[in-house]
């Protein structure tokens, strides 16, 4: 039986700004292990979503619980124990001249012994393929690389789930696939739970569930292959499906027999070679 490692119930939140709810009466669990893309237009709500499991908000109605701990104003230090987010632009977390510097500075503020904290260190930049760039200046890494760090940054923590927030938006195609394989490894390899908030369908074809938001509510769910088979559905709420499923589609106009949708380009590569080029 799956186990419920975060949740949310009956979820609403207002900004004062503006006269309709950022998110309305949402119930969404996240069990452990799992890779969950949570997607959605601009002001879906999805953003909102982050600041609120991350205590930046606080629901208006309704209740958000992290690892057993209900989500307050009480309890949040407890929860970003548990939680660590990765954020849009790298340049904003870095704090230190240089990368372990870096990655050092959330444990000093945990009051990790140095010891442990040189293990930490180490071990969580080895993790994400960055342990040869230690006395590295941040500045002078490529966009892929600051995000692997900002990884490793919170990896040090010992966090149960990770958060990426839009985490791959600004990076160019081989930075982005290189931090995913990288969050798919460690998912595998710790037991993390992964909740990814994008607009990226490329993105969210990682995932092992989606979640469609549309103006504050949850649209739809479902496994990547059953949400990419809205296909138009999903443009019409916004959102740009992966090229692999575009391509499919177009082929299939052509007469091609494509029994399913092909979350990646290798995969659909290696079905045209397969079952059509290959005979």
């Amino acid at each position: 039986m799956k186990k419920t490692i975060v949740s949310l119930e009956g979820v609403s939140f207002k900004y004062e700004s503006q006269e309709r709810f950022a998110l309305k009466d949402v119930n969404i669990r996240i069990y452990e292990g799992e890779w969950l893309a949570i997607v959605g237009h601009n002001g879906s709500g999805k953003s909102t979503m982050a600041k609120l499991l991350n205590g930046l908000q606080f629901a208006q109605n309704g209740e958000i619980s992290v690892c057993g701990i209900k989500l307050n104003e009480e309890s949040v230090w407890d929860v970003r124990e548990r939680l660590g987010m990765v954020f849009q632009n790298p340049d904003n977390q870095f704090v230190g001249t240089t990368v372990q510097d870096d990655v050092a500075f959330g444990l000093e503020n945990h009051g990790v012994s140095r010891d442990e904290m040189v293990f930490r260190v180490e071990d969580s930049l080895k993790k994400v393929k960055m342990d040869h760039f230690l006395n590295q200046e941040p500045h002078h890494l490529s966009g892929g690389q600051k995000q692997r760090v900002a990884i490793a940054s919170v990896l040090a923590l010992r966090p149960s789930i990770i958060i990426l927030d839009e985490a791959t938006s600004m990076l160019d195609p081989r930075g982005r696939e290189e931090v995913l394989d990288i969050v798919r490894d460690l998912k595998e390899e710790e037991s993390l739970t992964v909740i990814s908030i994008t607009h990226d369908l490329e993105e969210a074809a990682k995932a092992d569930r989606l979640i469609v938001m549309n103006q504050g509510e949850v649209y739809r769910e479902g496994t990547p292959e059953e949400i990419f088979s809205m296909d138009e559905e999903l443009v019409q709420l916004g959102l740009d499906i992966p090229f692999s499923v575009k391509m499919a589609k177009a082929f299939r106009q052509k007469g091609m027999n494509f029994t399913k949708h092909y979350l990646s380009e290798e995969e659909l590569v290696n079905e045209l070679w397969t079952s059509h080029f290959n005979k």
